[in-house]
């Protein structure tokens, strides 16, 4: 296993490298083997980039081409295996292909992207961040309606419990919660919108402190949330909403993307497999 994973970090850096190709026609030998050989142009590009990285063994030029050596040994002994046929090997390769034309089409497109402070106060008064605490009720990813009518049921008996009884809920949480915060009443901290289930979150949103929500259902299972506090914008960390609101309009530049492409591609759905 741990060859294969070597092999297969050999290919992947391979697959990337589009222009070595043409190192062999332009560039003298530096050292050949058998089936293989290090040009001048690759050794150099190779010492440059080894130079821009702070690492615990000192960079010479004797190091580098050796590990050189070494990767064109590695490509070379995983194509006499016929590495690029196993299974994982094509996965990964597949991945590999689909970032690089992404990034490809869309990298000009991605350059171009803004954030302002006025981006980040749009998106955060939509999107507040929250302290709160949940007791779970929680259930499997793939769950029968008798699973999911117990947690329910049993959501709802502690639910109505609470609104007779508030103040009850980090007790009722540290003993009746399937979550690991249990133990501290459920209490998970500040959270940004998008570390939240999207329901867990919409259940919560413009509610004021000491809000409990009825039971929530998420993947994870049936969620009643209490709202403990809600951050000033002035207190939000900044860099982190900046990369949050970048993501969203990457996010919507690769879904035009992929919906021109899925025009053309003329897909067709079978619903009853959806259901």
């Amino acid at each position: 296993m741990k060859r294969l994973t070597q092999s297969i970090i050999c290919l992947l850096a391979v697959t990337l490298s589009f222009n070595k190709t043409t190192y062999a026609s332009t560039s003298p030998t530096i050292a050949k083997g058998k089936n293989f050989k290090v040009t001048l142009k690759e050794f150099e590009k190779s010492y440059q980039q080894n130079l821009l990285f702070v690492t615990d063994k000192i960079v010479t030029k004797r190091k580098v081409l050796q590990d050189l050596i070494n990767r064109k040994l590695g490509i070379l002994k995983a194509k006499n295996e016929k590495l690029q046929r196993n299974p994982i090997v094509k996965e990964k390769m597949e991945d590999i292909l689909y970032h690089a034309q992404i990034s490809r089409d869309l990298e000009p497109k991605l350059k171009k992207i803004t954030i302002n402070d006025a981006d980040v106060k749009n998106y955060y008064e939509k999107h507040k961040e929250y302290r709160t605490a949940h007791i779970l009720f929680r259930m499997r990813a793939k769950f029968d309606s008798k699973e999911a009518n117990a947690a329910l049921g049993q959501a709802m008996k502690i639910y109505n419990t609470l609104k007779k009884h508030p103040n009850k809920f980090p007790e009722l949480a540290n003993k009746f919660s399937q979550s690991n915060v249990a133990p501290n009443g459920g209490d998970i901290g500040f959270q940004p919108a998008i570390k939240m289930a999207p329901e867990y979150f919409n259940a919560i949103k413009n509610k004021n402190n000491n809000y409990i929500s009825p039971p929530v259902r998420t993947q994870f299972g049936y969620h009643i949330i209490k709202v403990l506090a809600v951050k000033n914008y002035a207190d939000i960390n900044v860099p982190l909403y900046k990369k949050i609101v970048y993501d969203k309009k990457r996010d919507s530049v690769l879904n035009f993307y992929f919906s021109k492409l899925r025009t053309v591609a003329a897909i067709k759905i079978v619903e009853k497999y959806l259901k």
